[in-house]
């Protein structure tokens, strides 16, 4: 499952690069969401599947999709929209287990052994070495976008972090189905007011941007994301978390296979050890890693 999360998780950079051409970000973002409650809310109502039990938890589910859909999606969208790389917008929101695990301690009592905390950096390092061997020398990365592509991924690097480490800590009783609906409702209201406020909502319909709709929907709206709620409410945030560093080398795959984009020996380098360092952190510790 964990690696299935991963495949799937790792083409919503490449649904961006196909999408963003004929729709701005938030109403692209806002097409999406509405099409995906058109699917789950007959799926929930068919399947019988329990709403949350109290108004309390209905509040941190919405403020989760906030987070984990709104703020995350968002941000990246827009990041790659004013002119971001794919790539580079996919190695910074890579910096989340870092974030996640500095504050999983403090915020859920999970404390990492001094193993899985190398592994972490071990991480970090093959992410920066797979996207980094794409960049020219002499080049600075951030040729062709402004502050504000910035600031927009870091937005997202923030808010799926946070977001993770509150559902784990406000909803784990979450029914996943009918919770997945109760986020896309929150997010949906953000993106679209977002989109009334800064965009035009002009929509350019193609083949193109149809399938890049249909599988943004169907398999990261729905698959991936039921995917990692299941994996929130199974394990620990951190270790959850650190799935995100296999995202950048699979997406760099992924653009090698579609855009025939070469990944050099050195980027080959960085995803041996950005793997295992996600088999650092995953691998459960020892009773004397524990003590």
């Amino acid at each position: 499952m964990p690696g299935l999360f991963v495949l799937l998780w790792s083409t919503g950079f490449i649904g961006a690069k196909f999408g963003l051409p004929y729709a701005e970000p938030f109403t692209f973002l806002f097409i999406r969401f509405v099409l995906t409650l058109m699917l789950l809310i007959p799926l929930t109502w068919l399947m019988r599947i329990a709403w949350p039990s109290s108004p309390v938890l209905w509040l941190h589910i919405g403020v989760s999709g906030l987070l984990v859909h709104g703020t995350y999606l968002g941000g990246v969208f827009y990041g790659i929209y004013l002119g971001m790389p794919a790539g580079l917008a996919a190695l910074l929101v890579g910096l989340q287990p870092l974030l996640t695990a500095a504050c999983a301690g403090p915020l859920l009592g999970e404390r990492l052994t001094s193993r899985q905390w190398l592994g972490l950096l071990l991480g970090l390092v093959g992410i920066c070495l797979v996207l980094g061997s794409k960049l020219e020398f002499g080049t600075s990365i951030f040729a062709g976008f402004g502050l504000g592509a910035l600031v927009s991924v870091m937005a997202a690097l923030v808010g799926i972090s946070l977001g993770t480490l509150y559902q784990k800590r406000y909803c784990t009783s979450m029914p996943l189905l009918s919770g997945a609906v109760i986020q896309y409702m929150a997010a949906g209201m953000l993106l679209g007011i977002g989109s009334l406020i800064f965009e035009t909502r002009q929509v350019e319909w193609s083949m193109t941007f149809a399938l890049t709709l249909g599988w943004l929907v169907l398999i990261l709206s729905i698959a991936a994301i039921l995917l990692l709620m299941a994996l929130i409410k199974k394990g620990e945030a951190s270790r959850v978390a650190s799935l995100f560093y296999l995202v950048p080398p699979v997406t760099a795959l992924q653009a090698w296979w579609l855009f025939d984009e070469r990944l050099p020996l050195l980027g080959l380098a960085g995803m041996v050890i950005a793997i295992a360092g996600v088999v650092m952190v995953v691998r459960k510790p020892s009773s004397k890693e524990k003590a």
